[in-house]
């Protein structure tokens, strides 16, 4: 079965951490590129960051930079979002996704994302 399936979300004060993972099954991990994507209430769903099959590739969205880091474990067909810092405004359901192009420099149209996980709460309290 090809799905996408991710955890780690919760309630965390703000300035503290959690880590979200995303365990994927039905494909060849290592060729697809995998990124995170969030929706605040209210608001559209954005990007957050992804990192290409090898692992040799990142961006995050400018909100997040130097907070989040997105990581992969191929043999685990599993990527990660280690998030820091949290803020209020962090507040989301997070999404993991995945996308067979090799993703470059810059903020991904979320349409060339053919597979999403159901999402994973994350709030942030002041």
């Amino acid at each position: 079965q090809v799905q996408l399936v991710e955890s780690g979300g919760g309630l965390v004060q703000a300035g503290g951490s959690l880590r979200l993972s995303c365990a994927a099954s039905g494909r060849t991990f290592s060729m697809y590129t995998m990124g995170w994507f969030r929706q605040a209430p209210g608001k559209e769903r954005e990007f957050v960051a992804h990192i290409r099959g090898s692992g040799s590739n990142t961006y995050y969205a400018a909100s997040v930079k130097g907070r989040f880091t997105i990581s992969r474990d191929n043999a685990k067909n599993t990527v990660y979002l280690q998030m820091n810092s949290l803020k209020p405004d962090d507040t989301a359901v997070y999404f993991c996704a995945s996308t067979p192009y090799a993703l470059g420099y810059g903020a991904p149209n979320e349409n060339l994302f053919d597979l999403w996980g159901q999402g994973t709460q994350v709030t942030v309290s002041s």
